[in-house]
Protein backbone atom coordinates (compact mmCIF):
# COMPACT_ATOMS: atom_id res chain seq x y z
CA UNK A 1 0.00 0.00 0.00
CA UNK A 2 1.10 3.26 -0.96
CA UNK A 3 2.28 5.97 1.63
CA UNK A 4 0.40 9.16 1.61
CA UNK A 5 2.84 11.74 1.44
CA UNK A 6 1.01 14.53 3.39
CA UNK A 7 0.15 17.72 2.11
CA UNK A 8 3.66 19.22 1.70
CA UNK A 9 6.05 17.65 -0.99
CA UNK A 10 9.64 19.06 0.24
CA UNK A 11 12.14 16.70 -0.44
CA UNK A 12 12.50 14.16 -3.71
CA UNK A 13 11.13 11.39 -1.27
CA UNK A 14 8.22 12.77 -0.83
CA UNK A 15 7.44 13.46 -4.44
CA UNK A 16 8.79 9.92 -5.29
CA UNK A 17 5.63 8.83 -2.86
CA UNK A 18 3.18 11.33 -4.40
CA UNK A 19 3.72 10.33 -7.97
CA UNK A 20 3.57 6.30 -6.56
CA UNK A 21 0.28 7.73 -5.12
CA UNK A 22 -1.07 9.47 -8.23
CA UNK A 23 0.03 5.66 -10.06
CA UNK A 24 -3.36 5.01 -11.70
CA UNK A 25 -5.66 7.83 -11.39
CA UNK A 26 -7.70 8.74 -14.27
CA UNK A 27 -7.75 12.84 -13.11
CA UNK A 28 -5.71 15.18 -11.95
CA UNK A 29 -6.05 18.53 -11.00
CA UNK A 30 -3.15 21.24 -11.18
CA UNK A 31 -2.41 24.72 -10.05
CA UNK A 32 0.34 27.13 -9.52
CA UNK A 33 1.55 30.37 -7.77
CA UNK A 34 4.66 32.51 -9.01
CA UNK A 35 5.95 35.63 -8.07
CA UNK A 36 5.34 38.32 -11.49
CA UNK A 37 4.22 40.42 -9.34
CA UNK A 38 7.35 40.30 -6.50
CA UNK A 39 10.34 39.67 -8.38
CA UNK A 40 12.12 40.27 -12.14
CA UNK A 41 12.53 36.94 -13.50
CA UNK A 42 9.03 35.02 -12.73
CA UNK A 43 9.29 31.75 -11.53
CA UNK A 44 7.01 28.61 -10.43
CA UNK A 45 6.64 28.73 -6.25
CA UNK A 46 4.70 26.10 -5.91
CA UNK A 47 2.95 23.59 -7.69
CA UNK A 48 -0.59 22.50 -6.26
CA UNK A 49 -1.83 18.91 -7.65
CA UNK A 50 -4.90 16.97 -6.49
CA UNK A 51 -6.73 13.56 -7.51
CA UNK A 52 -9.70 12.22 -8.37
CA UNK A 53 -10.14 9.93 -6.13
CA UNK A 54 -9.20 12.78 -2.97
CA UNK A 55 -6.05 14.10 -1.63
CA UNK A 56 -4.73 17.50 -2.33
CA UNK A 57 -0.95 18.55 -1.95
CA UNK A 58 1.68 21.32 -2.49
CA UNK A 59 4.73 20.62 -4.37
CA UNK A 60 7.60 22.98 -3.22
CA UNK A 61 9.60 23.56 -6.54
CA UNK A 62 12.01 26.30 -4.35
CA UNK A 63 12.75 22.79 -1.87
CA UNK A 64 12.97 20.01 -4.54
CA UNK A 65 14.06 21.85 -7.82
CA UNK A 66 14.00 18.57 -9.54
CA UNK A 67 10.35 17.91 -10.36
CA UNK A 68 11.23 15.60 -13.75
CA UNK A 69 9.37 12.32 -11.43
CA UNK A 70 5.77 14.17 -12.58
CA UNK A 71 6.72 14.26 -16.34
CA UNK A 72 5.35 11.21 -17.08
CA UNK A 73 2.02 11.60 -15.75
CA UNK A 74 1.25 15.08 -17.59
CA UNK A 75 2.39 13.97 -20.78
CA UNK A 76 0.07 10.54 -20.19
CA UNK A 77 -2.80 11.19 -22.84
CA UNK A 78 -4.52 8.25 -20.25
CA UNK A 79 -4.42 11.12 -17.51
CA UNK A 80 -7.02 13.95 -17.60
CA UNK A 81 -4.99 17.26 -16.08
CA UNK A 82 -7.87 19.98 -15.05
CA UNK A 83 -6.92 23.24 -14.88
CA UNK A 84 -8.44 27.16 -14.04
CA UNK A 85 -7.52 29.47 -16.53
CA UNK A 86 -4.35 27.18 -16.77
CA UNK A 87 -2.15 29.09 -20.02
CA UNK A 88 0.05 30.80 -17.39
CA UNK A 89 0.00 27.38 -15.47
CA UNK A 90 1.30 25.53 -18.48
CA UNK A 91 3.72 27.77 -19.86
CA UNK A 92 5.75 28.23 -16.50
CA UNK A 93 5.96 24.52 -15.95
CA UNK A 94 6.93 23.94 -19.47
CA UNK A 95 9.41 26.98 -19.02
CA UNK A 96 10.90 25.90 -15.67
CA UNK A 97 10.65 22.49 -16.11
CA UNK A 98 10.63 21.25 -19.77
CA UNK A 99 7.08 19.47 -18.89
CA UNK A 100 4.67 18.30 -22.17
CA UNK A 101 0.96 17.88 -21.66
CA UNK A 102 -1.28 16.20 -23.03
CA UNK A 103 -5.63 15.82 -22.16
CA UNK A 104 -6.10 18.72 -20.30
CA UNK A 105 -9.83 20.30 -19.31
CA UNK A 106 -9.84 24.29 -18.62
CA UNK A 107 -12.47 24.96 -16.94
CA UNK A 108 -12.29 28.60 -17.36
CA UNK A 109 -12.28 27.89 -21.22
CA UNK A 110 -15.22 25.65 -20.85
CA UNK A 111 -17.35 27.99 -19.10
CA UNK A 112 -16.15 30.81 -21.63
CA UNK A 113 -17.17 28.64 -24.52
CA UNK A 114 -20.80 28.20 -22.30
CA UNK A 115 -21.39 31.94 -22.32
CA UNK A 116 -20.62 32.26 -18.64
CA UNK A 117 -20.49 35.64 -17.92
CA UNK A 118 -18.06 35.22 -14.44
CA UNK A 119 -15.05 33.13 -15.02
CA UNK A 120 -12.83 33.24 -12.40
CA UNK A 121 -12.85 30.35 -10.08
CA UNK A 122 -14.11 31.58 -7.20
CA UNK A 123 -17.07 32.53 -9.08
CA UNK A 124 -17.48 29.26 -10.91
CA UNK A 125 -17.20 27.21 -7.62
CA UNK A 126 -19.96 29.54 -6.01
CA UNK A 127 -22.19 29.36 -9.17
CA UNK A 128 -21.49 25.47 -9.95
CA UNK A 129 -20.73 23.68 -6.39
CA UNK A 130 -22.17 26.24 -3.52
CA UNK A 131 -19.29 26.77 -2.50
CA UNK A 132 -17.35 29.97 -0.97
CA UNK A 133 -13.83 30.22 -1.43
CA UNK A 134 -11.45 33.09 -0.22
CA UNK A 135 -9.26 34.56 -2.47
CA UNK A 136 -7.54 36.92 -0.09
CA UNK A 137 -3.55 35.48 -0.82
CA UNK A 138 -4.12 35.83 -4.89
CA UNK A 139 -1.64 38.67 -4.72
CA UNK A 140 1.25 37.70 -2.34
CA UNK A 141 4.66 36.95 -2.81
CA UNK A 142 4.56 32.99 -3.28
CA UNK A 143 8.75 32.66 -2.86
CA UNK A 144 8.36 33.44 0.50
CA UNK A 145 8.63 31.00 3.10
CA UNK A 146 7.02 29.48 4.93
CA UNK A 147 3.87 29.99 4.01
CA UNK A 148 0.91 31.02 6.30
CA UNK A 149 -1.65 28.69 7.51
CA UNK A 150 -4.16 31.03 5.26
CA UNK A 151 -2.22 30.78 2.52
CA UNK A 152 -1.73 27.07 2.25
CA UNK A 153 -5.73 26.85 2.34
CA UNK A 154 -5.96 28.91 -0.17
CA UNK A 155 -3.48 27.04 -2.39
CA UNK A 156 -5.23 23.65 -1.57
CA UNK A 157 -8.73 25.17 -2.07
CA UNK A 158 -7.58 26.16 -5.89
CA UNK A 159 -7.74 22.33 -6.27
CA UNK A 160 -9.54 20.63 -4.37
CA UNK A 161 -13.01 21.38 -6.19
CA UNK A 162 -11.60 21.69 -9.57
CA UNK A 163 -12.68 17.89 -10.45
CA UNK A 164 -16.18 18.52 -9.22
CA UNK A 165 -16.26 21.35 -11.48
CA UNK A 166 -15.01 20.10 -14.33
CA UNK A 167 -17.66 17.31 -13.76
CA UNK A 168 -20.43 19.94 -13.76
CA UNK A 169 -19.10 22.26 -16.97
CA UNK A 170 -19.09 18.65 -18.95
CA UNK A 171 -22.34 17.85 -18.56
CA UNK A 172 -23.09 21.23 -19.61
CA UNK A 173 -20.90 21.49 -22.66
CA UNK A 174 -22.73 18.11 -24.03
CA UNK A 175 -25.97 19.34 -23.42
CA UNK A 176 -24.90 22.20 -25.65
CA UNK A 177 -23.87 20.69 -28.49
CA UNK A 178 -19.82 22.19 -27.43
CA UNK A 179 -18.05 19.56 -26.45
CA UNK A 180 -15.82 19.23 -30.23
CA UNK A 181 -15.69 23.33 -29.34
CA UNK A 182 -13.68 22.56 -26.08
CA UNK A 183 -11.45 19.81 -27.02
CA UNK A 184 -10.17 21.56 -29.55
CA UNK A 185 -9.13 24.88 -27.54
CA UNK A 186 -8.12 22.03 -24.68
CA UNK A 187 -5.68 20.86 -27.48
CA UNK A 188 -4.41 24.10 -28.18
CA UNK A 189 -3.73 25.17 -24.77
CA UNK A 190 -1.74 21.88 -24.08
CA UNK A 191 0.62 22.78 -27.41
CA UNK A 192 1.28 26.63 -25.99
CA UNK A 193 4.50 27.27 -25.75
CA UNK A 194 7.20 28.69 -23.41
CA UNK A 195 6.97 31.91 -22.73
CA UNK A 196 9.31 34.31 -25.06
CA UNK A 197 12.21 35.23 -23.33
CA UNK A 198 12.40 38.90 -22.39
CA UNK A 199 13.35 40.75 -25.27
CA UNK A 200 15.64 43.93 -24.16
CA UNK A 201 16.08 45.80 -27.14
CA UNK A 202 12.57 45.60 -28.77
CA UNK A 203 10.62 46.09 -25.31
CA UNK A 204 9.63 49.26 -25.87
CA UNK A 205 7.63 48.10 -28.82
CA UNK A 206 5.03 46.92 -26.59
CA UNK A 207 4.39 49.81 -24.13
CA UNK A 208 1.06 51.01 -24.45
CA UNK A 209 1.08 53.82 -26.50
CA UNK A 210 4.61 54.09 -27.54
CA UNK A 211 3.62 52.93 -31.42
CA UNK A 212 2.36 56.72 -31.71
CA UNK A 213 5.65 58.38 -30.66
CA UNK A 214 6.98 59.68 -33.86
CA UNK A 215 10.90 57.83 -34.68
CA UNK A 216 12.59 60.16 -32.48
CA UNK A 217 9.88 59.85 -29.87
CA UNK A 218 10.08 55.96 -29.69
CA UNK A 219 14.14 55.94 -29.66
CA UNK A 220 13.83 58.22 -26.27
CA UNK A 221 11.55 55.24 -25.27
CA UNK A 222 13.59 52.78 -26.66
CA UNK A 223 16.67 53.90 -24.01
CA UNK A 224 13.84 54.54 -21.10
CA UNK A 225 12.80 50.92 -21.61
CA UNK A 226 16.31 49.93 -21.33
CA UNK A 227 17.62 51.83 -18.02
CA UNK A 228 13.77 50.55 -16.98
CA UNK A 229 15.33 46.88 -17.29
CA UNK A 230 18.50 46.95 -15.74
CA UNK A 231 17.36 49.04 -12.76
CA UNK A 232 14.25 46.12 -12.28
CA UNK A 233 16.93 43.54 -12.84
CA UNK A 234 19.54 45.31 -10.14
CA UNK A 235 16.56 45.36 -7.84
CA UNK A 236 14.91 41.88 -8.61
CA UNK A 237 11.62 43.40 -8.88
CA UNK A 238 9.01 43.76 -11.95
CA UNK A 239 9.73 46.88 -14.52
CA UNK A 240 6.47 48.50 -13.76
CA UNK A 241 7.45 48.55 -9.54
CA UNK A 242 10.26 50.49 -10.45
CA UNK A 243 7.95 52.71 -13.15
CA UNK A 244 5.21 52.80 -14.60
CA UNK A 245 5.01 52.36 -18.58
CA UNK A 246 2.91 54.96 -19.10
CA UNK A 247 5.15 57.22 -17.60
CA UNK A 248 8.01 56.30 -19.83
CA UNK A 249 6.04 57.15 -22.93
CA UNK A 250 4.48 60.63 -21.41
CA UNK A 251 8.92 61.26 -21.02
CA UNK A 252 9.72 60.03 -24.50
CA UNK A 253 6.75 62.13 -25.66
CA UNK A 254 7.93 65.62 -24.11
CA UNK A 255 11.36 65.01 -22.75
CA UNK A 256 12.31 67.21 -19.74
CA UNK A 257 15.01 69.73 -20.03
CA UNK A 258 16.44 68.93 -16.51
CA UNK A 259 17.37 66.72 -14.02
CA UNK A 260 15.40 68.34 -11.56
CA UNK A 261 11.83 68.12 -14.23
CA UNK A 262 12.90 64.32 -14.72
CA UNK A 263 12.54 64.22 -10.93
CA UNK A 264 9.32 65.64 -10.72
CA UNK A 265 8.12 63.32 -13.38
CA UNK A 266 8.90 60.70 -11.31
CA UNK A 267 7.77 62.04 -8.15
CA UNK A 268 5.29 59.00 -7.46
CA UNK A 269 8.13 55.73 -8.06
CA UNK A 270 10.44 56.52 -5.46
CA UNK A 271 12.87 54.12 -7.24
CA UNK A 272 13.19 55.66 -10.25
CA UNK A 273 13.10 59.33 -8.90
CA UNK A 274 16.20 58.07 -6.71
CA UNK A 275 17.88 57.70 -10.11
CA UNK A 276 16.73 61.05 -11.63
CA UNK A 277 19.75 61.45 -13.35
CA UNK A 278 20.28 58.20 -14.99
CA UNK A 279 16.63 58.68 -16.48
CA UNK A 280 17.57 61.69 -17.98
CA UNK A 281 20.77 60.43 -19.26
CA UNK A 282 18.58 57.68 -20.87
CA UNK A 283 16.66 60.58 -22.15
CA UNK A 284 19.15 61.95 -23.72
CA UNK A 285 21.03 59.55 -25.30
CA UNK A 286 17.97 58.84 -27.19
CA UNK A 287 17.37 62.75 -28.38
CA UNK A 288 21.17 62.70 -29.47
CA UNK A 289 21.12 59.91 -31.75
CA UNK A 290 21.30 60.60 -35.45
CA UNK A 291 18.99 59.86 -37.93
CA UNK A 292 19.95 57.06 -39.16
CA UNK A 293 20.33 55.23 -35.88
CA UNK A 294 16.29 55.69 -35.19
CA UNK A 295 14.22 52.69 -34.70
CA UNK A 296 12.13 51.49 -37.67
CA UNK A 297 9.08 50.03 -38.42
CA UNK A 298 9.69 45.93 -37.67
CA UNK A 299 10.14 44.24 -41.10
CA UNK A 300 6.96 42.14 -42.79
CA UNK A 301 4.83 44.75 -40.03
CA UNK A 302 1.93 45.94 -42.30
CA UNK A 303 1.45 49.79 -42.07
CA UNK A 304 -1.96 50.19 -42.93
CA UNK A 305 -5.12 48.31 -43.94
CA UNK A 306 -6.76 48.86 -47.44
CA UNK A 307 -10.01 49.95 -47.44
CA UNK A 308 -11.19 46.60 -48.18
CA UNK A 309 -9.94 45.47 -45.36
CA UNK A 310 -12.07 47.60 -43.31
CA UNK A 311 -15.14 46.86 -45.05
CA UNK A 312 -14.33 43.06 -44.61
CA UNK A 313 -13.60 43.50 -40.70
CA UNK A 314 -16.70 46.08 -40.67
CA UNK A 315 -18.85 43.36 -41.92
CA UNK A 316 -17.51 40.49 -39.73
CA UNK A 317 -17.84 42.06 -36.68
CA UNK A 318 -21.17 43.30 -37.47
CA UNK A 319 -22.27 39.78 -37.90
CA UNK A 320 -20.23 38.50 -34.70
CA UNK A 321 -22.18 40.64 -32.76
CA UNK A 322 -25.30 39.78 -33.76
CA UNK A 323 -24.25 35.67 -34.01
CA UNK A 324 -22.73 36.38 -30.04
CA UNK A 325 -25.96 37.71 -29.12
CA UNK A 326 -27.94 35.14 -30.61
CA UNK A 327 -25.93 32.67 -29.32
CA UNK A 328 -24.79 33.96 -25.47
CA UNK A 329 -21.56 33.90 -25.83
CA UNK A 330 -19.21 36.44 -25.42
CA UNK A 331 -18.26 38.22 -28.92
CA UNK A 332 -14.78 37.05 -28.33
CA UNK A 333 -15.49 33.74 -28.38
CA UNK A 334 -17.22 33.30 -31.77
CA UNK A 335 -14.00 36.12 -33.17
CA UNK A 336 -11.03 37.51 -31.34
CA UNK A 337 -10.37 40.90 -33.22
CA UNK A 338 -7.10 39.22 -34.28
CA UNK A 339 -9.16 36.55 -35.74
CA UNK A 340 -11.14 39.51 -37.38
CA UNK A 341 -7.98 41.65 -38.79
CA UNK A 342 -6.52 38.07 -40.31
CA UNK A 343 -10.14 37.43 -41.94
CA UNK A 344 -10.04 40.73 -43.17
CA UNK A 345 -6.28 40.60 -44.56
CA UNK A 346 -7.01 37.10 -46.41
CA UNK A 347 -10.42 37.44 -47.77
CA UNK A 348 -11.13 33.96 -47.68
CA UNK A 349 -13.29 32.77 -50.66
CA UNK A 350 -13.56 28.87 -50.10
CA UNK A 351 -13.90 27.11 -46.81
CA UNK A 352 -9.95 25.41 -47.46
CA UNK A 353 -9.13 28.68 -47.76
CA UNK A 354 -10.94 29.68 -44.25
CA UNK A 355 -9.67 26.87 -42.71
CA UNK A 356 -5.97 27.47 -43.55
CA UNK A 357 -6.73 31.28 -41.50
CA UNK A 358 -4.18 31.40 -38.09
CA UNK A 359 -6.42 30.98 -35.05
CA UNK A 360 -9.50 29.71 -37.25
CA UNK A 361 -10.74 26.27 -35.46
CA UNK A 362 -12.33 23.72 -36.60
CA UNK A 363 -15.29 24.56 -34.67
CA UNK A 364 -15.59 27.83 -36.17
CA UNK A 365 -15.51 26.61 -39.65
CA UNK A 366 -17.90 23.79 -38.79
CA UNK A 367 -20.25 26.23 -36.70
CA UNK A 368 -20.30 29.21 -38.98
CA UNK A 369 -18.60 28.96 -43.09
CA UNK A 370 -20.51 30.22 -44.81
CA UNK A 371 -21.65 33.30 -42.67
CA UNK A 372 -17.69 34.22 -42.59
CA UNK A 373 -17.50 33.48 -46.13
CA UNK A 374 -19.87 35.62 -46.80
CA UNK A 375 -18.71 38.75 -44.69
CA UNK A 376 -15.64 38.43 -46.31
CA UNK A 377 -16.70 38.82 -49.42
CA UNK A 378 -18.97 41.81 -48.13
CA UNK A 379 -17.32 44.64 -50.41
Amino acid sequence: MTTDPGPWIRTAADLDRLVDRLDGVRAIGLDTEGDSLHSYREKVCLLQVSAVDGGAWLVDPLAVPDLSPLAPLLADGAVLKVVHGGDNDITSLRRDFGFAFRTVFDTAIAARLLGDRELGLQALVRNELGIELDKGSQRDDWSRRPLTARQEAYALADVEHLMALAARLTARLHAAGRVAWAREEFEALASLPPPAPRDRAEGFRKLKGGSRLPPRGQAVLRELHLWREAAAEAADRPPFKIVAAEVLVELAEAPPPTVAATARALARFPRARDEAAAVHAAVERGLALPDDALPERPRGERSRTTADERRRADALRAWRDDEAARAGLDPAVVLPVRLIERLAAAAPRTVTELTAVEGMRRWRVEAWADALLDACAAC
